[in-house]
């Protein structure tokens, strides 16, 4: 029997024999049409549901706010963003092997948005992840959080070129296949003794 006449028998319940099952009368109903054949499995069609899309790669690093973070008011200083920002950039592309990469992508642009204080002693989380990655660039945004949450967000944006290049180069295949596909990586945090 094919799934669709199954599936028509399940429709019917129990208490109402079809036609086709021999048990007696029953609401007439057309005999199902054979089901084509499953197409067999391609590059096109996989054979297993749908994987979910690549997450683009990310990491988090916790710090604590040090004296030379904050400024004369007591709270960190606003350079102290960028310097968490760029922390937590230098651990993913350690964590992806692509730690050859700095010297040869320049900032070209960052951006932040402050929205709460931190204050000197206070452990803070920077995440970062690949946002987007362009031809020639790498564009990044970043939260950092703090014991009160979302303290600061905003993005960064490198471009990929060699330290005495006249101009930007596009990425090797598998730099941006691990930029923009990696996912998560696994987070640098404080060891508890050194939170005390």
């Amino acid at each position: 029997m094919h799934r669709a006449e199954l599936r028509r028998l399940a429709a019917l319940g129990p208490d109402r024999p079809g036609p086709a099952d021999g048990a007696g009368p029953g609401p007439a109903v057309a005999p199902a049409a054979p089901e084509a054949p499953e197409a067999p499995a391609t590059a096109e069609t996989p054979a297993t549901p749908e994987a979910p899309a690549p997450a683009p790669a990310s990491v988090a690093v916790e710090r604590r706010v040090e004296w030379s973070d904050t400024d004369a008011a007591g709270h960190y200083h606003f350079s102290a963003v960028q310097r968490w920002a760029e922390a937590a950039e230098a651990e993913l592309l350690r964590r992806l092997g692509l730690a050859d990469l700095f010297g040869r992508i320049p900032r070209v642009h960052f951006e932040a948005d402050y929205r709460e204080r931190l204050w000197f002693g206070d452990v803070v989380r920077t995440e970062l992840r690949v946002d987007r990655v362009g031809g020639s660039s790498l564009h990044y945004a970043f939260e950092v959080h703090g014991p009160h949450g979302l303290a600061a967000s905003g993005r960064m944006s490198v471009v990929h070129a060699a330290p005495h290049a006249e101009g930007a180069a596009p990425w090797p295949a598998p730099v941006r296949r691990a930029l923009a596909e990696a996912g998560p990586q696994r987070s640098e945090v404080q060891r508890p003794e050194v939170l005390r």
